[in-house]
């Protein structure tokens, strides 16, 4: 877990996914996984591994696309105002309802300052009822640093990223940390070629850049990499939770990788989930179906490009998703890599 600890506890959110690419390109090429790597324009890193089958190599092997979004929700710094405080603009869906006395990471050009999120107005000990009752939007929340306000505007910048700060660790049979949506997909990528021996396809896995604000790196890296097959890696909702509908449940913790039947951004090839799912039995590697009514993913914008493309979409069911406490089973996160390495092997 050391490689998804590290994954998550790096700031990267829409537009600002440096660092967090400079993660894994730094373990890809260390590893020596991949023949070649590039960033595109956009931000994207794309690697390259070719062909590498046990006999003959076939004249044109099928380019095989693997997408995983390393950017996460997040905030960029909007207006300083004359006390020192932060107002920020989300980058990515924020129920505000988990963002109530957050500490947070400002991270700025000459390094990151720790910070303390609420709403603005009284606290509850003056608050009137009405008050008490009112769910605060974004903009009502205030990053305060702590520091003088002289220091604070020579020190950030409008457009700096601010992530919400909260420590990896493991509960019970699961991991828990912020932005496992989907650092979770960029590491299964990572150990799926790992596990990878001999194949007959070249494989694009493309780490993209800005999927939580509309799927916009996936789709340049698409027409660049013109692959036959294309698999997003991602992950999903798991609402087998109290308060919820067992039929609202979208997937189950500990039952294995979701195949995504759908989401409300595609719908996946059912040729190719009814492949993986073969594979799955006969190497008993658990798997399980997921429908999500709402909510969309890389593999959008890749099935679309160009005059089409087979697309399948690979997700791990994720608790409490989009706040700091996401929780994935270790039996999802075992299944996901091996699953995707062993269907990998053969595709021809």
């Amino acid at each position: 877990m050391d490689l998804l600890n590290k994954l998550t506890q790096t700031p990267s959110v829409p537009g600002r996914e440096s660092r967090i690419r400079a993660v894994i390109e730094e373990y890809i090429r260390s590893h020596d996984l991949f023949d070649d790597y590039h960033t595109d324009a956009m931000g994207s890193l794309i690697a390259v591994r070719r062909a590498r089958p046990a006999g003959e190599t076939p004249e044109n092997p099928v380019r095989v696309m693997l997408a995983a979004h390393m950017d996460q929700i997040g905030f960029l710094v909007k207006h300083i105002d004359d006390q020192g405080f932060l107002r920020v603009n989300p980058v990515g869906g924020f129920d505000t309802r988990n963002l109530f006395a957050r500490t947070v990471k400002v991270c700025t050009a000459d390094g990151d300052l720790q910070g303390i999120m609420n709403p603005s107005g009284r606290p509850i000990h003056i608050a009137t009822d009405e008050e008490k009752k009112k769910i605060p939007l974004v903009g009502d929340f205030a990053i305060d640093l702590s520091l003088d306000a002289d220091e604070v505007k020579s020190r950030v910048r409008i457009g700096d990223m601010v992530v919400l700060d909260g420590p990896f660790h493991e509960v019970g049979e699961s991991v828990a940390s912020q932005c496992l949506d989907n650092r979770v997909g960029c590491w299964a990528q990572i150990r799926a070629i790992e596990n990878l021996t001999n194949h007959n396809c070249d494989i694009y896995a493309a780490w993209t850049v800005q999927e939580e604000v509309g799927l916009r790196g996936a789709m340049p890296a698409a027409f660049g990499i013109e692959p036959d097959i294309g698999v997003a890696c991602d992950t999903t909702l798991c609402c087998k939770t109290p308060g919820v509908p067992d039929e609202d449940r979208v997937s189950v913790a500990g039952d294995g990788v979701a195949l995504h039947v759908m989401d409300s951004s595609m719908i996946s090839d059912i040729g190719l989930i009814e492949e993986i799912e073969a594979i799955a039995a006969a190497k008993e590697i658990p798997c399980q179906r997921a429908v999500l009514p709402r909510g969309g993913q890389d593999g959008a914008v890749i099935q679309r490009s160009r005059s089409g493309v087979r697309t399948v979409a690979f997700a791990c069911p994720i608790k409490y998703i989009h706040t700091v406490t996401e929780m994935a089973n270790k039996v999802d996160l075992e299944s996901y890599p091996k699953l995707l390495a062993a269907w990998l092997q053969t595709i021809q």
